[in-house]
């Protein structure tokens, strides 16, 4: 299966969370506060939404930061992903 966002709808796959800190301490699963980096996976058409001319601005293999409590979490075929919208993206990281 594969997931087609709509609109200006983004889907993010989240980058693995640090196992240990720059000072070398490992953090156990609990500890591990989750990212807020991810990788796009695939982006929608934009187009008129709500009455404005929305133009994608990140494309599809980018490394992006989002919003901390942004989105949807979808599962599919065993995989995580999120879904938000473009403005829920901070910054593309290159």
């Amino acid at each position: 299966m594969k997931l087609v966002p709509l609109g200006d709808k983004i889907v993010l796959k989240q980058l693995e969370a640090e196992e240990t800190t720059k000072s070398g301490i490992v953090l156990p699963g609990q500890a591990k506060e989750k990212p807020q980096e991810a990788e796009v996976i695939a982006v929608g058409p934009g187009g008129n939404i709500d009455g404005k001319e929305v133009v994608m601005q990140v494309k599809v293999g980018d490394k992006v930061i989002y919003s901390k409590y942004a989105g949807t979490d979808v599962e599919l075929d065993g995989e995580e992903y999120i879904i938000v919208k473009q403005n829920d993206i901070l910054a593309i990281v290159e």
